[in-house]
């Protein structure tokens, strides 16, 4: 189950007049500020709708930037401001999920309130309605999440829903991967920005261990992208490792550098690079079996060496499809680098180009490897086709 097309109407900057076309793995690049993190937090915004209530609470548990109602609605000279926040989605095995969701901005309430809804499995409709008040006495509670209970787990609506409620927008930073600052947002297998990673870690190594042949060689991916590495392990004990006055967490990661002397060559996460953290999050996400079948990463490029951003970008598919292939990742980047990285040749990588028009909303495009990109290609990198600014997507200065 991947989904397939995207509608937004009023959401921030966004006021698409195409829906995006997603793949499995999608990457958006642009100038900053153009509208890259509204695109992952409008598909927040549904997953709250989904699990039957959009709030600050709910909204926030799933990486979504709380704020004022007339800060998430969209507000343009040159558009009339919309009466509603309308999100739509479809996947790729018939189902499709949307609302219109309202929340007055000269007296704004704690829950959003649903204009309407609807959840279709191909034509079946298990909810279609309009003016929620006629219907339901309390318009700031979804109807959909309540419907699941009486669809099957195989039902391609219901596969959607559970997505979508599972889904979440991953921003890591270092002290919380590091383990010396707490994830404001805790998760399992892995809080919003990185809190529990020595124990996510801990359960992807039992898991590929399980996997004949292939979970070893895609451990061995993952270490090799940390080049001083010789082994990954987690421990419950630092032992001398780590100084008193750093804050422990129940499990530790622990490195062994394959060039330090063989008495003084183990760290752990506290002391390690920040990158190999970062490697490390990124696969605990794509790879273990409890992370989210939809997820987001916010500029998963953060910390990253331009090469090893590259390198790691080319697992990303392979490595979504080792347990399910529905399983779907949207990210944003801002380093060159990453592009490099993309199997464009592949339908299901995708490439999308966010920038504002000349009144300001954002628009979306798909780069596709046409047959002048691909000339281009033969002697550029699309890195530095982009910064040339062959691909746009770059800002005016």
């Amino acid at each position: 189950m991947i989904i397939r097309n995207m509608s937004v109407k009023g959401f921030k900057s966004l006021i698409l007049d195409e829906p995006i076309e997603l793949g499995r793995v999608n990457c958006f690049i642009g100038a900053n500020g153009v509208g890259k993190s509204n695109i992952l937090e409008a598909l927040g915004v549904l997953g709250a709708a989904a699990n039957g209530v959009v709030d600050d609470e709910s909204l926030m548990r799933r990486g979504v930037r709380a704020g004022v109602p007339k800060l998430y609605k969209s507000s343009f000279a040159s558009e009339r401001t919309p009466t509603h926040i309308g999100i739509d989605i479809t996947n790729d095995i018939g189902a499709s999920y949307g609302v219109s969701l309202l929340n007055p901005l000269g007296s704004p309430e704690p829950a959003w309130t649903y204009k309407s809804e609807s959840l279709f499995n191909y034509n079946e409709a298990i909810i279609a309605n309009g003016a929620r008040s006629k219907i339901n006495l309390n318009p700031r509670a979804g109807l959909a999440a309540l419907k699941l209970v009486e669809l099957a787990p195989d039902n391609a609506a219901s596969k959607l829903m559970q997505a979508l409620q599972e889904y979440a927008i991953y921003c890591p930073n270092t002290p919380t991967l590091r383990g010396i600052s707490p994830d404001q947002q805790a998760r399992d297998p892995l809080g919003l920005s990185g809190g529990n990673l020595a124990e996510a870690f801990n359960a992807l190594q039992e898991h590929l261990n399980g996997i004949p042949d292939l979970g070893e060689d895609i451990l061995e991916q993952v270490i090799e992208l940390i080049d001083w590495v010789s082994d990954i392990e987690v421990v419950s004990q630092a032992g001398s490792l780590l100084s008193p006055q750093v804050p422990r967490t129940k499990k530790l990661i622990k490195f062994t550098d394959r060039f330090m002397t063989k008495s003084r060559n183990e760290l752990t996460a506290y002391d390690a690079s920040e990158g190999a953290l970062y490697v490390l999050f990124t696969a605990v996400l794509c790879l273990l079996p409890k992370a989210p079948k939809v997820f987001a990463i916010d500029n998963l490029d953060q910390a990253l060496n331009p090469r090893l951003l590259a390198r790691l970008t080319s697992h990303l598919s392979q490595w979504l499809q080792v347990n399910d292939d529905s399983r779907q990742l949207l990210f944003t980047a801002h380093n060159p680098a990453v592009l490099d990285g993309l199997d464009l040749t592949d339908p299901e990588v995708r490439l999308f180009a966010v920038e504002r028009n000349s009144n300001g909303l954002t628009r979306v495009r798909r780069i596709e490897l046409t047959e002048k990109l691909q000339q281009m290609s033969e002697d550029f990198p699309l890195s530095r086709l982009w910064l040339m600014g062959h691909l746009g997507a770059v800002p005016n200065v």
